[in-house]
This record gives structure tokens, sequence and C-alpha cells, in this order.
């Protein structure tokens, strides 16, 4: 049997280890210590037509801009045919953009299949009523 110099529960160091010690902590510390050079230096680079110092520091000051939807109006149709083909014919006119005619065409595919999963499951329970 292993004997052991601390007992169960008790730890070998009870104080832990001395805050800001860990590698990461003391790296944080020299970079924020170091914050204003390394600064300065990659703004020289971009200066000096260094492409990456520029986009390093252009990403940290004006973040990339996500793309956003404008509302969009099209006719709904009697059946989800007609709804597809006034998406269709919306995007070849120009009056919504290619990426969200596919977005919406996708979009009545897919409710065009829960509709005809509802339709199979109210068949199904009605087929196992009769029985």
């Amino acid at each position: 049997m292993t004997v052991s110099r601390f007992k169960p529960g008790q730890s070998g160091n009870p104080n832990g280890r001395p805050p800001g010690k860990t590698p990461s902590v003391q790296l944080k510390k020299a970079i924020a210590e170091s914050m204003p050079e390394i600064i300065n230096s990659l703004i020289v680079q971009a200066r000096n037509g260094d492409v990456q110092a520029a986009k390093v520091l252009l990403d940290r000051v004006c973040p990339t801009l996500k793309p956003q939807a404008l509302p969009v109006t099209i006719d709904a149709g009697n059946t989800m045919t007609e709804t597809g083909n006034n998406i269709i014919g919306a995007t070849l006119t120009g009056s919504i953009p290619p990426d969200v005619g596919a977005m919406l065409i996708k979009a009545l595919a897919d409710q065009g299949k829960l509709t005809e999963l509802d339709e199979l499951t109210k068949r199904i329970e009605a087929l196992e009523k009769v029985r």
C-alpha cells in the first residue's frame, strides 16, 4: 500500500498558485505593457504598404459588415406552384436578388414537404381508424 504525505481531502498547497503566474497571464501582461508600441508599429507598417498590418488595424476598428436583407413583397398565389412562379418571375425581372429568390424557393419547397407530410399523416390516421 502506498503511503501519502497528505491526508485525503487536504491540499498539499492550501494557498494555491500565486495569482498572475500562469504563462497565459504573463503573456497577456507583457502584450498589454507593449500595446502602444505594437499599435504604432502596425500603423507605420500599414502606411508603408503592408496590407496585412492594415487589415489587422481595420478589422479592429471597422468590423466586417454583415449583409442585411431588405423586406421583399411578392404576390402569394392560390397554390404553392403559383407562389413559386411569382418568386421566379420576380427574380428574373430583378425585383429581388437571385440569392433571396433562391432562399424563398427553398423555403417554399420545405413548406411543401411539411404540407405533404401532414397530409400523409392524416391519411394514415384515417386508415387506422377504419380498421
